[in-house]
């Protein structure tokens, strides 16, 4: 028996992309629950402050007020390491300073305006700069340099790397705030019955929501479920606040379900951006192009809270570490506390900021020995083998995928040919070799930049798999689909793994109740990882379905074959599953965990991107004539959602790259465009046309030879079209976002 259904590399159509479409999806915020309470938050004005009393007398008198929470009554339990349920002090304009919750959202919005709180307001800092002065208040004990120094990752002898260096190139480079700004906004509904609380929440890791909330609250765990809805754009940021905590309290306070909804402008401020960043970079190399020594410093500012930074300042240096090859390398990452918005995690976490600068700086260097920019990558790039020198990790011991050391090969790295298919792409030989066809003041240019990225192995994965009666198959994760289209690729892996069609999967997730426990959907893992963990539960329900169907033929397994819904010596001899299933009277199933890596291997994705384009000097603005984008990711496990990542990935990125900022008043801490309106995120109309291809072979590692690739078409785009730009004006700009108002500075207009 032989099966023909094939899932992999096959464009299934999206999970979900029905219900979305048609209006019958339900998020957070669109659920309905008996004597639902909403709740609303009182924030500071004040971007540093003490709070010394809150009066809310004249709110609680008001009618349909049932309570309202303060730093004065609020349970002493830790969302964060720095951040309380509610703290007595303030550190950004828009902190939560109290809860009040009314019987519907009208009073709510009404009441908050009758809480009066007095402040201490304190000295403040809404820049790194000014936060690591001597005289800059501290925002947290233990001072605004998180940890005290710097995290310092290096390779080689980097003093000697640069005595070795014919040329020394040096340059700084800044990037903004930058905030994902999805459609929906956060909601979190909660709703204690005296003795369990279920949380209904926007998330991207609802195993882990649950620790956070039963340990804030001091709950056992088995008293916290979270259920995490559709998802309107997670794009990492749709945790690591007080929200879902908040609401729990007020429940358990009140006995009833509670719901708090964010607004547009409280999502700006409340919300996580993506960290600024102030980036020198330092690079020697001589004349015949050979790189001897890279050196980056990068003071990324995390805002008021830790959130995720300290993974996303890590994550800034892997550039610097690991894409070109060099023995000598060190990289020294600086968090710093501002009175500001906290920071998050937000798409390529810290890879878009410092491939941004290293690329920028790349062009330069080869522009510096007279050398093509494609050939000096070329040159450069890290080949299949890794870095030079010797491996630290144990023999047996999982390869970090943002390694450090050398000595350890890839399992696959096809970057040359991502470099090669994008230069024959977009023609770039022929653009660099010919006169650009400059017109009065508009001036044509193009430019590139490539990059590295872990290549999808996370935290342990479990799955388990369970033969229905129907004949189909139930696959339970604990991982969240966050808009990527997870679920999709996941049940085309399942499928594949099982031998049946796609619509004999059902994907059972979002509930922690009913799933077993997982990381949360980040860093680009959940292909890698819950696919491996998908294979490895099918093969187990495979053999435990094959020795059953022993018992049923009385033969041994090596005469029987299993084609996804029948078992048996052949095909005229054989038993369905839901037959078997049904017959045995008891659950068939199989669960696997496992730790995703290797041994042996680093795993990474790579890319490169090419643009074309045209500066308009005399008004400031940029017209992409043809994006590029290859990516290395492995086997493409759905071309069209495949596709959609890369465009998705780079149209975010133009915003970026050319607009998006959150504009901070130095004089008061006030965020100014904290809505849609303000802050100019990119439409349809600034979006070009997006060439896509992917190359390169199977991994040996990843399920069905895939890689990660949700993240990485974030990191191109921005270095790639100051490469450009500066092609076509010989200017360089360094400090992001391109805006109008600097290309014509630079132009001299």
């Amino acid at each position: 028996m032989v099966s023909e259904n094939r899932s992999v590399g096959e464009s299934v159509t999206r999970i979900g992309i029905t219900e979305k479409i048609s209006g019958e999806a339900r998020y957070t915020a669109d659920l309905k629950f008996p004597e639902l309470l909403h709740g609303r938050i009182v924030r500071s004005p004040h971007p540093h402050a003490d709070i010394l009393s809150v009066d809310d007398s004249r709110a609680l008198g008001a009618m349909g007020v049932v309570d309202i929470l303060t730093p004065f009554n609020v349970p002493g339990g830790k969302v964060a390491p720095d951040l309380s349920i509610l703290d007595t002090r303030v550190r950004f304009v828009g902190d939560e300073v109290a809860v009040l919750v009314a019987e519907n959202e009208i009073i709510a919005n009404e009441a908050i305006e009758f809480i009066t709180v007095e402040y201490d307001t304190l000295g403040f800092s809404v820049g790194i700069e000014q936060a690591l002065s001597d005289d800059a208040p501290e925002i947290h004990p233990g001072g605004n340099l998180i940890n005290g120094s710097a995290l310092v990752e290096g390779r080689g002898d980097i003093e000697e790397g640069f005595k070795l260096a014919n040329i020394v190139l040096e340059e700084s480079f800044s990037t903004p705030d930058h905030h994902p700004s999805a459609l929906e906004t956060r909601a979190a509904i909660a709703h204690w019955d005296g003795n369990l609380l279920r949380v209904y929440k926007t998330s991207r890791g609802i195993h882990a929501d649950r620790r956070a909330i039963s340990s804030a609250l001091g709950l056992e765990m088995h008293q916290v479920e979270v259920v995490g809805p559709y998802l309107g754009g997670g794009f990492g940021s749709k945790d690591e606040t007080r929200l879902a905590v908040l609401a729990s309290v007020m429940s358990i306070r009140n006995q009833k379900p509670v719901k708090i909804e964010l607004d547009r402008e409280e999502e700006f401020l409340a919300g996580r951006r993506r960290h600024s960043t102030e980036t020198t970079v330092k690079i020697g190399l001589t004349y015949s192009g050979d790189i001897t020594a890279i050196d980056v410093e990068t003071f990324m500012d995390t805002g008021a809270y830790l959130s995720s930074g300290p993974g996303v300042v890590r994550r800034a240096g892997q550039a610097s570490l690991y894409l070109y090859a060099c023995q000598n390398v060190r990289y020294r990452g600086n968090l710093v506390y501002t009175n500001t918005p906290a920071a998050g995690s937000y798409r390529a976490l810290g890879a878009p900021q410092g491939h941004f600068a290293l690329e920028s700086l790349i062009d330069k260097a080869a522009d510096s020995i007279g050398m093509d920019p494609l050939d000096f990558r070329l040159k450069n790039h890290v080949s299949s083998e890794g870095q030079p020198g010797e491996r630290v990790t144990p023999l047996h011991g999982i390869v970090d995928t943002q390694p450090v050391e050398g000595g350890i090969p890839f399992s696959s790295n096809r970057l040359q040919e991502c470099l090669v298919t994008g230069a024959e792409m977009i023609k770039w030989r022929e653009l660099k070799n010919s006169e650009h066809t400059d017109y009065d003041d508009v001036k044509t240019g193009v430019g590139m930049s490539m990059f590295i990225y872990r290549g999808g192995p996370g935290g342990k994965s479990t799955a388990t798999i369970e033969a229905l009666q129907n004949g189909k198959y139930a696959v339970v994760l604990g991982i969240m689909d966050v808009g990527e289209g997870a679920l999709t690729v996941l049940t085309q892996i399942a499928a594949e793994s099982l031998q049946v069609r796609v619509s004999s999967i059902q994907m059972v997730v979002g509930d922690t109740s009913q799933t077993p426990d997982s990381p949360i959907t980040a860093g680009s893992t959940v292909t890698f990882s819950s696919g491996r963990a998908i294979i490895s539960a099918a093969t187990s329900l495979k053999k435990k379905l094959i020795l059953k169907a022993c018992e049923h033929f009385g033969v041994s397994p090596a005469e029987l074959n299993f084609c996804g819904t029948k078992i048996g010596p052949s095909e005229e001899l054989s038993v369905s599953v839901s037959d078997l299933v049904s017959a045995t009277g008891e659950k068939m199933s199989a669960t696997e965990t496992i730790e995703p890596g290797s041994a042996d291997h680093i795993i990474n994705s790579f890319g490169a991107h090419f643009v074309r384009l045209e500066v308009d000097e005399s008004a400031g603005s940029v017209r992409i004539i043809q994006y590029v984008a290859v990516h290395d990711s492995g086997t493409i496990i759905n071309p069209t959602l495949a596709q959609g990542q890369v465009r998705g990935g780079i149209s975010q990125m133009l915003g970026y790259t050319f607009t998006e900022d959150m504009i901070i008043d130095k004089a008061t801490g006030i965020v100014l465009n904290a809505n849609y309106l303000d802050h100019k995120s990119p439409t349809i109309w600034e979006i070009p046309e997006i060439d896509v291809a992917f190359v390169g072979i199977d991994d040996p590692v990843g399920p069905y030879g895939a890689k990660s690739l949700g993240e990485p078409p974030s990191i191109g785009p921005a270095p790639a079209i100051a490469n450009a730009i500066y092609d076509a004006t010989g200017k360089r700009h360094v400090d992001l976002p391109i805006s109008i108002d600097k290309i014509l500075r630079n132009s001299g207009l």
